[in-house]
């Protein structure tokens, strides 16, 4: 089979590929959605525009770019307490290969508790109810049922928010802010507006989920790619958390040893024998 109808063969809008003349194999020019990726775009775009082309095949405007570098930068390290970050953590300090940090932190980050599915279902709510605030209080009170419960469980609560915080946190707050101040999206815009009306009804405060999924919605991508780029934005904090901790060890892994206080102590536990 010549090159040219392998080519032929290969069926993607994303990626076009010259070969070099003498290796049908190395590509002597490489097209991501029409651009020359070594001619047009390097050193001439930035990663997260180059991400943005990938997934929507055309490039942002300056406004779009900066929402998504906006979300890229508060998502990149959710820190040592979120789960998927932990789990990279155990992967690092027991001594798994460095790709299984990050496979631990992409299984645990992509549930529906603070992780991708909870955005996919949160930005459906989004095409569902658009900025309509009785739409949302209808699907909080009584939520769709789940179509393939065998892969994953109904949701325990509402998607994009808290169902273990106490009020919506500061830094939350800090990027809704930030992202309404670049473009006056609607979206965005009006959850800033009736966030507290929400939490209200939701019985929890809003949370990183929630504004990604927002912003996601506003900046138009489906809630597939919603849940894709979700889990790649919060792979960096993962990586450099089970790297460092891969070096520090046990002895110095957090939440353990003196982290904890048993301030109310029954005593022994009384011998049935």
């Amino acid at each position: 089979m010549t090159d040219k109808k392998a080519l032929e063969q290969i069926t993607t809008k994303i990626w076009r590929e010259e070969a070099e003349p003498d290796n049908p194999f190395a590509a002597a020019k490489s097209y991501c959605a029409g651009f020359d990726v070594y001619g047009d775009l390097l050193g001439k775009v930035s990663l997260i525009e180059y991400l943005w082309l990938l997934f929507k095949l055309d490039p942002p405007s300056k406004a779009q770019a900066h929402m998504l570098e906006a979300l890229a930068v508060a998502l990149a390290n959710p820190g040592p307490r979120d789960h998927s970050v932990r789990g990279a953590m155990n992967a690092g300090v027991g001594g798994s290969t460095r790709a299984s940090a990050l496979i631990a932190a992409i299984s645990i980050g992509a549930g529906n508790l603070g992780g991708a599915r909870e955005v996919f279902v949160a930005m459906q709510y989004w095409q569902q109810c658009g900025t309509d605030l009785q739409s949302w209080i209808d699907i909080i009170d009584s939520p769709p049922q789940e179509e393939r419960s065998d892969v994953w469980p109904e949701m325990e609560h509402t998607p994009g928010f808290d169902p273990n915080g106490a009020s919506c946190p500061t830094p939350v707050k800090q990027l809704l802010d930030h992202l309404t101040s670049i473009e006056q999206s609607e979206a965005l815009t009006w959850l800033q507006t009736n966030r507290q009306t929400l939490e209200q009804h939701a019985g929890s405060p809003l949370a990183f989920s929630g504004v990604a999924a927002a912003t996601l919605f506003a900046l138009g991508f489906e809630p597939e790619q919603a849940e894709m780029i979700f889990l790649l934005l919060r792979l960096p904090g993962a990586a450099v958390h089970a790297l460092e901790q891969e070096k520090m060890g046990w002895s110095r892994y957090p939440f353990f040893g003196n982290g904890l206080t048993l301030t109310n102590d029954p005593g022994p536990v009384p011998n049935d024998d």
